[in-house]
């Protein structure tokens, strides 16, 4: 859908203003990929007569988000921030420290456009809608490098039991099966996207839904921890870091897998891979298709400033915007959170997430399902999981206790 500048102006809750009211807005966006689709923000923004004052902070989300609710409780807020949907920022909220986005929601309709409806009702709090989401980003694929296993002259896999099945061939080639970098949250997305995969979805339900803890002591999860200390082998030589140093490791041709989220097609593109022809993605790791509907939103601290807030809400009325959620996610490799625009330009991994939203054959994320605390004891274990010799029965039961001190 093209709306012509004169639709895409009277779309906007407060009017142009006349001198370019500047924002600094943090987030955690650096690497190729990303750094190319918050341009793309930083483009729509500038372009209105704002000014977009970029504050990316490196690390990723663990390392960003404690330096970010700092600034916002000690008195030096930015303009807008980033935050994954969820309760990432729920204590700021119920702090007073967030700016009230309910007017710009219903002056833009984002009731009506906003899909699915679970992403508006993370951004709200008493009523009131406190965030503007901005994509739909699901952690749990399967990236293949397709030219490894042509060399190897055996079909590439089309789910994780094929991968797990062809993990001694790869090795013997000297390559890395499974790459996985040294950021807390890569083990524990590894976790997550083995849960739904293989235990299913109505065990995953009946745990983080439900919370029924009879589920999460049973067989069904016994084989995702099973399936994990599989994948904790494939993993042995990959010595990197970061989650883009991981992915760059499967397009280089160093490892033939990487579980991560749909992001990683962001650096697929910007090394000029194409999808289905250079790599290859599975959606719910090949064996049950589904979109788990994390992502992110911009949250908007309260400033003392009538000028800067008006810039806040106007900044937050343009990141909902058709033209933006085009831009913004056919580069970060996210699906949009309005199903109203054209999406033609995507890719087939693109396409394949559209498919499934379309289907309605969606989750909640882990955020919105289990407190930040619980969250925490997770990520621990899985650090502790994945780098030591801790038994799989022994990391379930751990997993359960920690489950239990969230109810």
């Amino acid at each position: 859908m093209k709306l012509s500048r004169m639709t895409a102006l009277l779309a906007m809750t407060v009017a142009m203003p006349a001198m370019a009211t500047e924002l600094e807005v943090t987030h955690w966006w650096t690497s190729g990929g990303e750094a190319a689709a918050v341009a793309e923000l930083a483009k729509a923004f500038d372009a209105s007569g704002d000014k977009w004052i970029d504050g990316a902070i490196a690390g990723g989300g663990g390392t960003a988000r404690p330096i970010m609710i700092s600034r916002i409780t000690g008195g030096d807020p930015m303009g807008a921030t980033q935050f994954n949907h969820g309760q990432q920022a729920l204590e700021l909220v119920e702090a007073g420290l967030m700016l009230d986005l309910t007017d710009v929601a219903e002056a833009n309709n984002w009731k009506e456009i906003v899909y699915p409806p679970s992403l508006l009702d993370a951004c709200t709090v008493d009523g009131k809608i406190y965030c503007a989401p901005v994509n739909i980003h699901s952690p749990e694929w399967l990236w293949l490098n397709n030219k490894i296993y042509e060399d190897l002259g055996i079909p590439v896999p089309t789910n994780w039991n094929e991968f797990v099945a062809t993990a001694p061939k790869v090795r013997e080639a000297g390559k890395i099966p499974l790459a996985l970098g040294n950021q807390p949250w890569q083990s524990n997305l590894a976790f997550g996207a083995m849960q739904i995969a293989v235990a299913g979805l109505d065990a995953w339900k009946a745990v983080n839904v439900d919370k029924n803890m009879d589920v999460a002591a049973g067989p069904e999860y016994a084989a995702v921890f099973q399936a994990a200390a599989d994948a904790r082998e494939l993993a042995r030589g990959s010595n990197v870091q970061d989650w883009n140093q991981a992915t760059a490791m499967v397009i280089n041709g160093d490892a033939a897998g990487q579980i991560m989220g749909d992001w990683a097609q962001g650096e697929f593109q910007v090394a000029e891979k194409v999808a289905g022809k250079d790599y290859t993605c599975l959606p719910g790791l090949g064996l049950n298709q589904y979109i788990s509907t994390g992502g992110d939103a911009f949250y908007f601290p309260k400033l003392d400033d009538p000028e800067k807030e008006a810039a806040q809400k106007r900044l937050a009325a343009l990141l909902v915007s058709p033209e933006v959620q085009v831009a913004f996610n056919l580069k970060k490799g996210s699906l949009p959170i309005r199903g109203d625009i054209d999406m033609a330009a995507a890719n087939d991994c693109m396409k394949k997430g559209l498919e499934i939203l379309a289907g309605g054959n969606i989750v909640p994320s882990g955020d919105m399902v289990w407190s930040p605390d619980v969250q925490k004891l997770n990520e621990d274990l899985m650090v502790e999981f994945w780098k030591s010799d801790m038994s799989p029965e022994d990391a379930h039961a751990k997993w359960v206790e920690n489950l239990k001190s969230g109810l």
